[in-house]
């Protein structure tokens, strides 16, 4: 065994495929988990589970333990305020750090933020994970951290974005961005490969790092709507969303979440960081620290995403 891991969100999207490949390369994860049972889609994982939320202290020094490595990955997406996001995104953070920071000798710290932390002030939701990077970074004199900012993730299991590409996958393509915005992608399984690199590594620097597939300067959504013509091999009819639509359905949103008290996905914070025009990954800085090469370009995962096979 290489070491423990102790993982929050690994019941999610990301954080289920991050726990599959370390229990692959010999870690052992301590996964946090809230329901009375683990989920089943991770049964028969050899993983130790601890029950409990991110706001209960006591359960989360159990969680961080004897671990050699704490990886945050559990956060909020749906929300509207500050208030939706706050708890989980940033006072989570500074509670794991803390305990982490307290522990001799203190283990490596790993946030699973988001490109969207580099323009806070888009959305509450980018200004939290700026936030939760700058609460890690208070304890930098006794913490060895590092943050990644992924930017669209996608993969099977993927609940998010799935909508979307199975409707271009049926040939329609709903625009939402403008016209001349670009935007990088990458495939989860090479985000999970790159926090094993990250493991395995040495980085001294204590930053937060970008990461994409590769792809030079991004991709437009038209790029986007090609890739998926050749997957169909027919065409795919594309529509821009005007910016005033997007806008409406954010604010009907808001009403509905007021009474019915969901979190919507599409808000207005959402719509400015769809319409933001430069969402292009650099990875260069963290592929000179660690030895990572994303392997699965768009093509490809949205294919394995999709379940569609080669013609």
């Amino acid at each position: 065994m290489r070491g423990v891991v102790a993982l929050t969100g690994a019941t999610g999207f990301i954080g289920s495929a991050l726990a599959r490949r370390l229990i692959q390369e010999g870690w052992w994860v301590r996964a946090l988990h809230r329901s009375p049972s683990p989920p089943s889609h991770l049964t028969g994982l050899s993983l130790e589970w601890v029950r409990g939320t991110l706001g209960d202290r006591d359960c989360l020094e159990g969680l961080v333990g004897d671990a050699d490595v704490v990886i945050h990955c559990a956060g909020v997406l749906r929300g509207i305020t500050d208030a939706d996001f706050y708890p989980a995104n940033v006072e989570a953070v500074s509670r794991l750090a803390s305990i982490a920071a307290g522990r001799s000798p203190a283990p490596r710290f790993l946030l699973m933020s988001s490109l969207a932390a580099r323009e806070p002030e888009l959305s509450p939701y980018a200004a939290s994970k700026r936030m939760g990077e700058v609460a890690l970074s208070k304890v930098s004199d006794r913490l060895s951290w590092t943050a990644l900012r992924p930017p669209a993730v996608y993969g099977p299991g993927d609940r998010e974005l799935l909508p979307l590409l199975r409707l271009m996958l049926h040939g329609i393509a709903p625009i939402p961005g403008c016209k001349d915005a670009r935007f990088s992608m990458l495939y989860v399984e090479d985000l999970a490969e790159a926090t094993v690199k990250w493991l395995t590594g040495e980085i001294r620097e204590k930053r937060a790092f970008e990461l994409d597939d590769g792809h030079p300067q991004g991709y437009t959504w038209y790029e986007v709507v090609e890739t998926f013509e050749r997957i169909r091999g027919r065409r795919v009819v594309h529509c821009r969303i005007p910016e005033s639509i997007l806008n409406l359905t954010a604010r009907l949103n808001k009403m509905a979440a007021s009474v019915i008290g969901y979190s919507p996905m599409l808000t207005q914070g959402k719509v400015r960081e769809l319409r933001h025009p430069d969402w292009v990954c650099d990875n260069g800085p963290f592929r000179r620290v660690v030895d990572w090469t994303p392997k699965v370009r768009l093509e490809e995962g949205l294919r394995r995403t999709l379940g569609v096979t080669l013609n």
